[in-house]
């Protein structure tokens, strides 16, 4: 199973990209292909699934929306074609959010989930979803190695990075941050 791979975006249609990567053009399902910029590198988080006919790939900008996707899929009646319109409706946050309290007519709003599907989803993940957000690239990481360094505690680093513009270079990522720790 893929992690992440890490290339430029050569294609985007309203389903899938292409991501190029040493000369391979991938073609990766994701919930809001357009949110990605063509000619850009990127990293695109997957998750590989392989059936009878055929294997594919679903990509996502950030981990936690790739963990929201592989919950969802775990839940009985939930196919990755019904995780991936879930996603491309509303923010991970919202959806989890939605999910932790239990809110089964929020979910309804997303396309092919009804009220049977929505109670479903509660029940099968209510509890199970990790509301944190994790340090999703490589640039954040040095972010947060800087901060802890200049004696932030973990604690105080998880505050801030979720508020940081990853588009940024990292000497104003860590400008960023420390002004927001100043706050």
């Amino acid at each position: 199973m893929y992690s992440y791979i890490k290339g430029t975006i050569k294609e985007i249609t309203p389903k899938y990209i292409t991501l190029e990567n040493n000369g391979v053009g991938y073609l990766i399902i994701t919930p809001n292909p357009f949110n990605f910029k063509k000619e850009k590198e990127t990293i695109v988080h997957l998750y590989q699934k392989v059936s009878d006919d055929s294997i594919s790939l679903y990509g996502f900008e950030t981990i936690e929306a790739r963990e929201l996707f592989m919950k969802l899929i775990s839940v009985s009646g939930i196919g990755p074609k019904s995780a991936v319109a879930i996603l491309a409706s509303g923010p991970v946050h919202s959806i989890a959010s939605a999910i932790e309290s239990g809110d089964a007519k929020y979910l309804q709003k997303f396309p092919g989930i009804g009220p049977k599907s929505s109670k479903q989803i509660v029940l099968d993940l209510q509890g199970k979803i990790d509301l944190e957000p994790q340090v999703s690239s490589q640039t954040f990481n040095e972010v947060e190695e800087a901060l802890k360094a200049l004696g932030y505690s973990p604690r105080e680093i998880h505050k801030v990075i979720p508020k940081l513009d990853e588009s940024k270079d990292i000497n104003q990522l860590i400008k960023d941050a420390l002004a927001l720790m100043l706050k």
